[in-house]
């Protein structure tokens, strides 16, 4: 006998349908499966033949095929055992085909017929719906994930025979349904707020610029500062979700694996702060069978590099792609995937390496060689992609100690969210640019002119401060968007004075 049924896997961040082809005859007992599959699909057999027998059904003693077509794109993980179970009872003549031609099965299976959660349920769920197939079949700890798509029925059951007892309409099961309203009225309940943090009312400014634009933001400060305690911080004060930046966002945590069983939808923009021993294959992606990276898991929200200078200076080196063209490319000799990977940068170092370098009540120790040795460990380039550079002082006693209560995330994120909608106005003709972070050359003289007050000034401040080339875009954009949080149409002096004052690392002081 020849069953025909579906199943899907991953590639990328999208999905595929998958043909599971079971053809049983009578010969020598034996169980293949070609097809492409990994060691992971090769040892399912194991696992389905233990689970149709425990779950009290009767495995056949002849020859099985499993066929997983298309047959030449690898499948990998153990996400088809179900499906290869549900096509040798259909084979073997044990289940009503009412269901099985409009359906898609995923499962692992436990040796006792128990169903375990499966990765990518919910980039699955969105193929299936693109493909008119009616419903999707899988473990009940996935089924929440998968509901979010609209205009297809998804089932969670336990175990295998439950699954049976659903096709052959002797156990009666309600789709899974998720009230996306109820999701999304969690959202921006952050538990860290900005009013948490005493004195560096600077620091909070430039990081409300940082947000209202879409720059991407480092700050230098000794240790103890605050540097951390802020960026942690910094999701708070940034614009909600949308829909669809949630959509994208939960795809790639779903096929990675890291999407929490109790969360259906990531409905806050994720912050993600890895470790400085990180490789360059875990920042941005990639292995054998390429996996998304912390750029990507970033995605939408906020990648925050704690002692920038103590990364390897390879792996700062490939986050030059990403920033660039907010998408990682990782090519194999038989694939190429892309990931998203839009997301802001926020980054943290001490002056020196003892960290005291600009700390007026403690002495650094630091010789100009070292801080030299130490500050090139940041190549230019990737600094010509960072727009905000702000020094975070020590806080003073005054201020841990002051009662008085600082302002916050929510007021803040008022605030952001009017100069987003200014920019999203100004920039709605215009396919790839969303924001005056994404803005490149031509958009800056279109948008950023200056008056000839303006042009004097920025004159004076390259030559003063010995700012270097790659500040003047920077400085334009930066003066754009505390234009746009005061809701001015111009680029006035004062906004341009305090652009100026972000870009510490361009100044004299830092290049002897």
């Amino acid at each position: 006998m020849l069953s025909r049924i579906f199943t899907s896997a991953t590639y990328g961040i999208d999905a595929f349908i998958i043909e599971v082809e079971t053809n049983v005859e009578k010969n020598v007992p034996n169980f293949t499966i070609v097809g492409l599959p990994d060691n992971a699909v090769k040892e399912s057999k194991e696992r389905v033949i233990a689970a149709i027998k425990n779950s009290g059904f009767e495995f056949p003693a002849r020859r099985i095929t499993i066929n997983l077509a298309p047959a030449d794109i690898k499948k990998e993980g153990s996400s088809f055992d179900l499906s290869i179970a549900i096509g040798i009872l259909s084979a073997n003549e044990l289940l009503n085909n009412t269901y099985l031609e409009d359906s898609i099965f995923l499962g692992e299976l436990a040796l006792d017929g128990k169903l375990r959660h499966v990765k990518g349920a919910l980039p699955i769920s969105v193929e299936a719906r693109k493909k008119g197939i009616k419903r999707v079949i899988l473990p009940v700890e996935s089924a929440k994930e998968a509901s979010i798509v609209d205009d297809i029925e998804v089932y969670g059951l336990s175990t295998l025979s439950e699954v049976v007892a659903f096709l052959n309409d002797d156990l009666q099961i309600n789709k899974t349904v998720t009230n996306k309203e109820e999701l999304f009225s969690w959202i921006n309940k952050y538990h860290l707020d900005f009013s948490d943090v005493k004195g560096q009312e600077n620091v909070k400014r430039a990081l409300e610029v940082a947000a209202a634009g879409s720059h991407n933001i480092l700050m230098i400060g000794p240790p103890g500062s605050g540097k951390t305690m802020l960026a942690k911080r910094f999701p708070s004060i940034l614009p909600s979700m949308t829909f669809e930046e949630a959509l994208e966002t939960t795809k790639i945590h779903s096929i990675a694996g890291i999407l929490q069983k109790d969360i259906a939808l990531v409905t806050e923009r994720p912050f993600r702060s890895p470790h400085h021993t990180i490789s360059d294959a875990a920042l941005v992606g990639g292995g054998s069978f390429p996996r998304p990276g912390e750029v990507s898991f970033a995605h939408h929200g906020v990648l925050f590099l704690d002692e920038l200078p103590e990364f390897k200076k390879n792996v700062l080196e490939v986050l030059r792609q990403p920033l660039e063209d907010a998408r990682v490319t990782v090519s194999r000799s038989k694939l190429s995937l892309e990931f998203p990977a839009n997301f802001m940068l926020a980054a943290a170092m001490n002056p020196c390496p003892c960290g005291y370098f600009t700390d007026p009540t403690k002495e650094c120790t630091c010789t100009p060689p070292q801080i030299q040795r130490y500050m090139a460990k940041i190549s230019g380039p990737l600094l010509d992609r960072i727009d905000i550079h702000i020094e975070v002082p020590a806080v003073k006693f005054k201020e841990l100690s002051s009662k008085g209560e600082s302002e916050k995330s929510s007021s803040i994120r008022e605030r952001v969210i009017s100069a987003r909608d200014i920019q999203l106005n100004r920039f709605k003709e215009m396919k790839y640019v969303f924001s005056n972070g994404d803005m490149g050359s031509k958009e800056v003289r279109m948008f950023c002119k200056l008056d000839s007050t303006g042009e004097d000034l920025l004159k004076m401040a390259m030559t003063k401060l010995g700012l270097s080339a790659r500040a003047y875009d920077r400085i334009l954009k930066v003066s754009r968007t505390i234009a746009d949080l005061e809701k001015s149409e111009t680029i006035q002096p004062q906004h341009l004075s305090e652009a100026i004052q972000y870009r510490s690392l361009d100044r004299e002081l830092w290049k002897h």
